[in-house]
């Protein structure tokens, strides 16, 4: 088969197309046959040898979509969606015409879904569920401050956050595009060190109960200050410098919590038990995929990094040429 590689860690132009082995089933894993697979900011990081478990060569990706063609009876032929941590970090990743995975991590994919929308899901909404659900324990009723509310994690964290009944307000640079997540909700365009006052004024000066950080370094000490008592703040990023500072006594004294997430953690087979949780949303609706930016051959994949490394303002997605777009 091939599959987009790179024998050393650099920019987007280190990768190159190669004939490789093709996978094999065995009593434990099957093969998918993939029809799209994303292009993740993680994963040109990844290329570019942010990650001291990669080690070249390697097939990057981790998001798919895709049909199983070997493995047991009941899966094969069936359409398939994935996405995990250890997937073109430390085993070859879903760039790639092929993809071998644990037999215990398929999901079915939701009909409602092209193989291209089901491809951009993966790591947003994972990184979302995760910071949302299962680290703050966000509950109906509770406010949701969302920093950084334009990208792929903000946009699915409205919409998981609108559908267990949370009020959400984002913050942003730039008021969001029509049509998007964020443009559903509240959002505040103020500058960084005045963030945390406009965010309370709008809450009658109570803050929020959580709020989900996806920018990180500059905006970190804005986020606690727009905690309510007892709230808990999510911090998902590092962007720009890795160590920050606060007011301890604040913090404390206002019994505010600080939670790490980090998506990397959830292999493919732990992924698979989030899309569990995220499926009955694409079913009836409550979700939408990322936009998509565009759909690139996987032999263009170099211009697909290259895309996400300028900051597409969408998903871009690689097919196969062997697998035509659904």
């Amino acid at each position: 088969m091939r599959a987009l590689r790179f024998d050393r860690f650099g920019p987007p132009d280190v990768l190159h197309m190669q004939e490789v082995p093709d996978p094999a089933a065995d009593a434990d894993h099957a093969v998918v046959a993939v029809r799209a697979a994303s292009i993740n900011p993680s994963d040109v990081g990844n290329v570019a040898g942010r990650f001291p478990q990669t080690q070249p060569p390697r097939t990057p990706g981790r998001d798919y979509a895709g049909v199983v063609v070997d493995g047991p009876p009941e899966w094969r032929g069936a359409a398939v969606w994935g996405s995990g941590g250890d997937v073109g970090f430390t085993r070859d990743g879903t760039h790639a015409e092929r993809l071998r995975v644990p037999v215990a991590s398929l999901r079915r994919k939701p009909e409602r879904l092209s193989f291209e929308q089901a491809a951009c899901v993966g790591v947003v909404f994972l990184t979302a569920w995760i910071g949302l659900m299962e680290a703050a324990g966000l509950r109906a009723g509770e406010t949701l401050a969302v920093i950084g509310v334009t990208g792929g994690v903000g946009g699915a964290a409205v919409q998981i956050a609108r559908r267990h009944g949370a009020r959400v307000i984002g913050l942003a640079r730039r008021a969001p595009l029509p049509g998007t997540p964020a443009a559903a909700v509240e959002v505040l365009t103020p500058p960084a060190e005045e963030a945390a006052a406009a965010l309370r004024a709008c809450t009658g000066g109570r803050g929020v109960d959580v709020v989900l950080d996806c920018v990180g370094a500059a905006m970190f000490e804005p986020a606690l200050a727009m905690l309510a008592p007892r709230g808990r703040l999510v911090a998902m990023t590092s962007r720009g410098q890795r160590r920050v500072s606060f007011d301890l006594l604040d913090f404390y004294h206002n019994e505010s919590r600080l939670f790490g997430i980090d998506s990397l953690a959830r292999d493919l087979t732990a992924a698979g038990q989030v899309l569990d949780a995220l499926a009955p949303g694409f079913a009836d609706a409550s979700y939408q995929p990322p936009r998509i930016d565009r759909v690139l051959p996987l032999e263009n994949g170099a211009a697909g990094y290259r895309r996400v490394a300028e900051g597409a303002p969408g998903r871009v997605v690689l097919v196969p040429a062997t697998t035509p777009p659904d």
